[in-house]
């Protein structure tokens, strides 16, 4: 969903370096993977089509944070 985001803190050696992967359209999410010590965030489209992918290294990752929009419930909706 639109605005949905992660943010990935990696280790850089002496610092460390925070990235972001953002929902950039209606209708689209971002997921993320662990695969063979590669972390893969991707924003993908309602049909799971791959917009676009980062990829780091799993040893060098600190931290991961899903932010999800908060979604609405049908019935604060209808109320």
């Amino acid at each position: 969903m639109k605005g949905d985001r992660v943010e990935i803190v990696v280790d850089a050696g002496d610092t460390t370096r925070t990235y972001e992967v953002i929902a950039s359209r209606a209708g689209r999410r971002v997921e993320t993977a662990v695969r063979r010590g590669v972390v893969e965030v991707s924003e993908v489209t309602r049909n799971g089509s791959v917009v676009r992918t980062a990829s780091f290294m799993a040893n060098r990752v600190l931290a991961l944070v899903e932010q999800p929009v908060p979604r609405e419930d049908a019935a604060e909706r209808d109320g």
